[in-house]
């Protein structure tokens, strides 16, 4: 994978990264490159291969083929045999479960990196205060992380993993033991932070709002490899392949069928002129952003509605395209209530649409 910056500004560079147990592929073939104070957010669903990848660059595992490089210098060579461990590479580490130590104050658990490192005094003193004050938690020291609440424990695994001033921060999914509205909070606390600080971080979430909302970039993985990188602009915009388009939920895949009749798509009536779809396209993407509600006869198409909800800016609403009992389905945001059961027209303009060849 190319990337639009000197290798020399890189902070994490994989190239031919793979891992295999036995003859089974866990990844295969990673080539990425994260910018200096920079968010790569590694996106995905459980096995997809996220924390595998995360924990390669941590150095908790080794590659079975290829490189790994942190801040220009080679950390993990599979062909050379060179292996730093975790502890030399410079990093921080917020884990799913903030591996806190309960009978400890939360001073004691952010000075334990410094005090592996030798770290002792004032001088941690004065590290152990910065970093609390940096998450929010100045005059929190003397506390039991027992008597923490989810969220700040959570800024305590942070102070943690910034307390030694690491080139790189990795979050391994910090937000899964959190309910809704606090993960919320903590994504936007998360996200200043970074910016504050100017961290240089690869996060891993299977969210797609989280990894959204922080990322400069964002490698969306399945079956351990990268199925597309790039912003989260670019994902929604120009989808690489259909399961990148599928998984974002950015709207319905169709197969396009040509016959005699002309082109359609598959289990629709909906026609597609010969000049308006590339001569290869396979696939079509119908974007759920560009789809709208007209009325009768203003040369839509028409789909049965499955289900619509009110969720404040609109309404939710899911039909499906065609009478076939397979027939695709789709999910947009409408303006008006509609009712499940009936039939309503609906009109995409093929400038919206995007079309995928599939092998």
């Amino acid at each position: 994978m190319t990337s639009t910056f000197s290798s020399q500004s890189a902070a994490v560079e994989a190239s031919g990264l793979s891992l295999h147990y036995g003859s089974t592929a866990v990844l295969q073939g990673i080539d990425l490159a994260l910018e200096k104070g920079k968010v790569l957010a590694l996106l995905g669903p459980s096995g997809c291969g996220k924390t595998t990848l995360l924990r390669l660059v941590a150095g908790l595992l080794g590659p079975t083929k290829g490189q790994v490089r942190i801040d220009g210098k080679i950390v993990a060579d599979a062909a050379g045999g060179l292996f730093v461990p975790p502890e030399k590479r410079g990093l921080g580490m917020v884990f799913q479960d903030y591996s806190l130590w309960p009978h400890m104050s939360v001073s004691r658990n952010i000075a334990f990196p410094l005090e592996m490192r030798g770290m002792g005094g004032k001088e941690c003193e004065r590290r152990v205060s910065a970093a609390l004050d940096r998450v929010g938690l100045g005059g929190f020291g003397g506390r039991r992380i027992s008597d923490m609440s989810g969220g700040q424990q959570q800024r305590v695994a942070i102070a943690r993993a910034i307390v030694a001033e690491p080139a790189i921060v990795l979050f391994d999914e910090p937000m899964s033991n959190l309910d809704r509205e606090l993960r919320e909070t903590m994504v936007r606390e998360i996200g200043e932070l970074m910016s504050d600080l100017g961290l240089t971080a690869i996060y891993v979430t299977h969210d797609q709002s989280e990894a959204f909302s922080l990322a400069d970039q964002v490698a969306v993985m399945r079956k351990g490899s990268i199925e597309q990188m790039a912003t989260p602009e670019t994902l929604v915009d120009e989808p690489a392949t259909t399961e990148v388009a599928e998984f974002l939920r950015l709207g319905c895949v169709v197969r396009v069928v040509r016959g005699d009749g002309g082109i359609r798509l598959d289990g629709t009536d909906i026609a597609l002129s010969a000049a308006a779809v590339p001569a290869r396209a396979t696939h079509a993407l119908l974007p759920s952003q560009a789809v709208r509600v007209v009325n009768p006869g203003n040369s839509g198409f028409s789909a049965e509605v499955l289900h619509s909800q009110f969720r404040g800016d609109g309404y939710l609403t899911t039909v499906r395209l065609g009478a076939m009992p397979k027939a695709s389905v789709l999910t947009f945001l409408a303006r008006h209530r509609v009712v499940a059961g009936d039939v309503i027209d609906l009109v995409v303009d093929v400038a919206d649409m995007r079309w995928f060849t599939r092998q």
